[in-house]
Order: C-alpha cells, then structure tokens, then sequence
C-alpha cells in the first residue's frame, strides 16, 4: 500500500514571502536586487503563478535573512511535518 504525503500548502509559502518582503518595507524592486532574481519571478511566486525552483527560494531566504527551513515549514500547514529521523 502506498502511503502519500499532505498535499503542500504553496499559499501559505507565498503568503510568508509577502509577509517578510512587507515587514521589510521592501518593494519587488528592492527584493530581486538584493536576491539576484527578476521582478517578474517574485512577482508570479507572490501572486500564485509560479512555485519557483529550490535555488529560487534559496536565492529568497539569504536575501530576507530567514533560514530556509523556517520559510518550507509553512508548506506542511493543516498538517503535522514529518518527523525528523534519528541517528
């Protein structure tokens, strides 16, 4: 039997990015300086066009400061994260 995991909640994680740009008092502008990423890109990620790639959200975590994991850990809301393994 196949086991599958909760769907991701993408509207959160975006929610989250326009949460921190906005406490920054950052306009797309200023946020794709600091992160080396297009305007267009944070433009369709904010608005729900786009997921983006592991290196654009990477790209996104060093540019607001936040550690990536802190920024993943909404894509497990509605449901527990998985447990970290031990060893």
């Amino acid at each position: 039997m196949t086991i599958f995991p909760p769907d991701p909640d993408f509207e959160a994680l975006r929610l989250e990015l326009a949460r921190l740009r906005a406490a920054r008092g950052w306009s797309y502008d200023e946020l794709a300086d600091r992160s080396g990423l297009a305007r267009r890109t944070l433009i369709e990620i904010e608005q729900g066009r786009t997921i983006g790639t592991l290196k654009t959200w990477h790209a996104l975590a060093h540019a607001l400061s936040t550690p990536l994991d802190d920024l993943f850990a909404n894509l497990c809301n509605g449901h527990e994260p998985p447990e970290k393994a031990d060893g």
